[in-house]
């Protein structure tokens, strides 16, 4: 374990001895109300059963999946405006795990013959934190937390993979202003989809802002600044800073129709030991309606690049930003434009959603390739959901080299949480 982890877990596990010991050390119906707060809590119980097909005209073979993720929680009640949480999760191939490549990273089996489905089999303790809810409008965590920020672009917990993206972290958020929601982090270590183990973490020092005002009534506004500074040698060069303006909302135009909007622009530049070249633009526009039980939308986003490097952003949910196939999990140099249509809708309970995504560089002339995106999802009562889900992504010949070609991904996918 990381010096900086091992501080956050030293700091929740004192505080939580120093709290039982006090109630342990005061009145009997102190102790009680301990024993009531760490019994009287609630179970969480989240599974998820998955197969995933791969087929990758870069790779030698095409890849297959079949993974069961399980994860046990149980948060406490509340004493003396103390609560916590503590999270068990497995990730298991059923069958044999010699049929993918889950990477070389963290827990992954390097079986690099084969396409890959970032899915590596391990256990461990996914989330554990200690909360103070004492001060007015404030919420205070320490510990092993899920971090999701706005629509996960910057700042998410990757949650479609297997094993989610989890933060070693002192969190705080504020309600006190009217319509305002303000949050911090200092992060000191992310648990990335692969496991601990060689390059499977990052170890780092950042801070994380993002105030949200959503007193306008036809939208909200977000800005945000986050400075990410990584520790390793091996990952210095990606300390970044990113600062940012969002805005996101709908207005009801009579007639059974609602217009949809979002518009952002952040601007990337290097911070404390990275690489002094960074200096990025991002920009998304999107716009649409929603109508007779239909949303379309159009999107544009611009990922700025000089063709030696480009805006990254490497603790985002990077699987639902551009496209399902995930050709773009770092931003070529040559930086990213992506067009995107997309159509949903519900018939008989089952929502239904269709994407189309052109990409460009944003720097030359370079065409990409084409994706498309399909997904249909239902629920069973509270607890049950199913779901289908294609990606294919035609690339173009000016971007084919040995090791990127087409690339096509099926998934089936059943869950239970309560």
């Amino acid at each position: 374990m990381l010096p900086k982890q091992k501080g956050l877990l030293s700091l929740s596990i004192a505080a939580a001895l120093s709290l039982s010991g006090f109630a342990l050390s005061t009145t009997p119906a102190s102790a009680d109300a301990f024993t009531d707060a760490l019994t009287g809590g609630k179970a969480k119980m989240d599974v998820r059963l998955r197969y995933e097909d791969v087929s990758d005209d870069s790779t030698n073979k095409d890849a297959d999946a079949t993974t069961l993720r399980t994860r046990l929680g149980y948060k406490t009640g509340s004493f003396m405006d103390f609560d916590a949480y503590v999270e068990a999760e497995n990730v298991v191939a059923l069958g044999s795990d010699n049929d993918y490549n889950s990477t070389a990273n963290g827990w992954g089996n390097n079986n690099a013959g084969y396409a890959v489905i970032a899915d590596p089999e391990g256990t461990e303790i996914n989330r554990y934190w200690l909360g103070y809810n004492g001060l007015a409008d404030t919420v205070v965590r320490v510990g092993r937390q899920r971090i999701k920020l706005d629509n996960d672009r910057f700042i998410g917990n990757v949650g479609w993979r297997q094993n989610e993206q989890t933060y070693d972290s002192f969190t705080l958020t504020n309600k006190s202003l009217p319509d305002t929601t303000a949050f911090y982090a200092y992060i000191a270590n992310v648990n990335r989809i692969f496991g601990n183990g060689t390059n499977g973490d990052y170890d780092m020092g950042s801070h994380l802002i993002n105030v949200r005002y959503e007193g306008f009534g036809f939208g909200k506004i977000t800005a945000y600044g986050y400075f990410l500074d990584f520790d390793k040698p091996s990952q210095q060069a990606m300390s970044q800073q990113t600062l940012g303006l969002r805005f996101k909302g709908a207005t009801d135009v009579g007639g059974g129709v609602k217009l949809l909007y979002t518009a952002e622009y952040a601007q990337q530049d290097d911070y404390k030991d990275g690489a002094n070249t960074i200096d990025y633009d991002y920009g998304l526009l999107k716009l649409g309606a929603s109508f007779a039980g239909f949303t379309v939308e159009a999107g544009y986003e611009e990922l700025e690049g000089d063709n030696s490097g480009a805006f990254q952003t490497p603790l985002a949910t990077l699987h639902g930003q551009n496209g399902w196939a995930d050709m773009f999990l770092t931003t070529p140099n040559g930086g990213l434009e992506d067009m995107s249509l997309s159509l949903c809708t519900k018939v008989g309970g089952v929502k239904l959603k269709a994407i189309y995504h052109d990409y460009e560089a944003e720097s030359g002339s370079t065409d990409y390739g084409d994706e498309w995106n399909l997904v249909a999802v239902t629920k069973f009562g509270k607890h049950y959901t199913v779901l289908a889900k294609y990606a294919a992504f035609d690339i173009d010949n000016d971007w084919k080299t040995s090791t990127r070609d087409d690339r096509d991904k099926f998934w089936l996918q059943a869950g239970f949480k309560f």
